[in-house]
């Protein structure tokens, strides 16, 4: 089946529960139409580089999906209607990355030099 990176940008008034629900009811939309999250990464809240719907910041969330076309189709269409998702970008992919995608390795990177400034 082909594989598929999808994230989307959830408002940022909502709670962290809130978007950990958003993501579960995109892993179940996945998972009823016969197809298979293999990760799920909350990217947490970010700035955006301008404001969309009058947004500043954003959650962002990753899911990498294994299903056919139809499924991620379904998984827009139901994207496209929820009002607190503010944008969702699907791109289809040759292989998944079995570790920690750029973004969290990034927010790691971040926090070790953090931590060695503070240590100096």
């Amino acid at each position: 089946m082909p594989l598929y990176e999808h994230v989307f940008l959830a408002r940022q008034d909502l709670s962290q529960a809130q978007v950990d629900a958003l993501a579960t009811t995109a892993t179940e939309i996945v998972e009823a139409n016969h197809g298979k999250i293999t990760k799920v990464e909350t990217w947490g809240l970010r700035s955006l580089a301008y404001k969309i719907q009058k947004n500043r910041k954003a959650h962002f969330v990753m899911l990498n999906i294994d299903a056919p076309a139809g499924v991620v189709a379904e998984l827009e269409r139901q994207t496209a209607i929820n009002e607190d998702v503010i944008r969702f970008l699907t791109v289809r992919v040759d292989e998944l990355e079995a570790g920690p995608s750029a973004m969290m390795r990034k927010n790691d990177r971040e926090r070790t030099r953090r931590r060695e400034r503070e240590g100096e």
